[in-house]
């Protein structure tokens, strides 16, 4: 007999939220701040002011999910994902292109990126379907299936020539880990990620011939059975195809001011007036902060425009230059609270299609948080994604406030469901 008793919304989730919106807000404010004008916080010339529109718009949106009978958010999981998709297809002909990027709509003044919602649809359509299965251990054809629902937006994103936004899909192979895929799996994609990485900064001579050894070794220590041969012969193969296909990849599937990127983070100093010059310019600023910061409006960085994207990709360069160590280390130290907190939540939940939702809310504004900051002090390419609830940027907020609103009202409901 399920308990039909509703469950109160999540109010330190909600604060952590609130709280990290409200900074961000505050930042992009502070990016675009100039001393000579008289133009105020809430003034709609500024981003400032239309960001706050967009807070407004996310908290009746999610008073509109907490409206929403819960079960709707299971039963209509495949239908919201093949909306999302069409859309993604209608935006490679009839969308706008901005900075390179062909991914919006538009309508007069009104901007919306469907890449942006695909995230939440993708989310819903893989908790729909492995939560529809009954083993506790993925098999092959389970992950199989459940990547082509990431993989498929995942592609239509790259057409758009938005990498970044494409990347993100990744993630989810944590959500797939977390329902019981084998780890090999998982340490299968980190080798080849690695073996990517190796083959810019190896000559590629050598890095063949250093995979053969290895492969040899891992014979001479392990028995020699037929199919243990047959599987270190397979992953020769697949490691030696890796490396000859990276510059394929580096040629046809990223654009030539990514490719330059990725150089850029093996090689700083390759191009530091050009490619290089936001990173160069994002460090200093964050540098120069120092333990607490030059203070509220007072970033040098910041009012001569030295770094370029300051209130989406780069908004944390603010936070660094005008509040120092201090600040990003709070930042940093919310973000961290709100994944963990999330991550309870997730594990508390009575139903899969709750808990793997949750993880894939989670896996998604972790790698958005991780790889947002790390591109910020040199640590990844710049990519183009925007810090969650704290970036200017309509859709992006939008996108971040549904998939959180929509696990907090599964959330709220998690004693009214039998456990599957």
């Amino acid at each position: 007999m399920t308990n039909t008793r509703d469950q109160s919304s999540d109010p330190i989730t909600i604060g952590l939220f609130l709280l990290l919106t409200l900074i961000g807000w505050v930042n992009i404010y502070a990016a675009e701040y100039d001393p000579d004008t008289s133009v105020g916080i809430f003034s709609l010339s500024q981003s400032s002011g239309k960001q706050l529109l967009w807070i407004g718009v996310s908290l009746i949106m999610g008073l509109f999910v907490y409206a929403t009978d819960y079960k709707l958010f299971d039963s209509f999981a495949y239908l919201i994902y093949l909306i999302v998709i069409l859309m993604l297809v209608a935006v490679l002909f009839f969308g706008k292109e901005v900075s390179g990027a062909q991914s919006w709509f538009q309508i007069g003044s009104f901007r919306l990126q469907p890449s942006e919602f695909a995230k939440y649809a993708t989310l819903l359509a893989v908790a729909k379907y492995l939560s529809e299965l009954k083993q506790k251990t993925l098999e092959v054809r389970h992950i199989i299936f459940a990547a082509m629902l990431f993989m498929i937006p995942l592609a239509l994103t790259i057409l758009q020539r938005d990498a970044g936004t494409a990347l993100v899909y990744t993630s989810l192979i944590l959500v797939l880990f977390r329902e019981g895929m084998s780890p090999l799996v998982l340490i299968f994609l980190i080798t080849v990620v690695a073996l990517f990485l190796l083959t810019l900064l190896v000559q590629k001579t050598l890095l063949l011939i250093g995979i053969v050894i290895f492969a040899l070794i891992i014979l001479g220590l392990t028995a020699r059975t037929a199919k243990r041969i047959g599987w270190v012969f397979i992953l020769t193969i697949l490691a030696v195809g890796m490396v000859v296909s990276v510059d394929f990849a580096m040629n046809e599937v990223f654009q030539p001011h990514q490719q330059k990127r990725i150089m850029s983070l093996i090689n700083p100093n390759a191009d530091p007036l050009g490619v290089g010059w936001n990173v160069t310019q994002s460090k200093i600023a964050i540098g120069s902060g120092g333990f607490q910061g030059k203070g509220f409006l007072q970033g040098t960085q910041t009012k001569f425009d030295f770094v370029p994207e300051q209130t989406t990709d780069f908004i944390f360069c603010t936070v660094g230059e005008e509040h120092g160590w201090l600040g990003t280390f709070a930042v940093i130290a919310l973000f961290c609270i709100l994944l963990i907190r999330l991550i309870n939540i997730a594990e508390r939940q009575k139903a899969k299609f709750a808990r793997i939702f949750g993880y894939g809310v989670v896996s998604v504004l972790f790698f958005h948080f991780l790889i947002n900051i790390a591109m910020t002090i040199g640590l990844f390419p710049v990519i183009g994604i925007p810090l969650p609830f704290f970036s200017y940027g309509g859709s992006s907020l939008l996108s971040f406030s549904l998939m959180l609103f929509t696990f907090l009202k599964l959330d709220a409901h998690r004693m009214q469901v039998l456990q599957r």
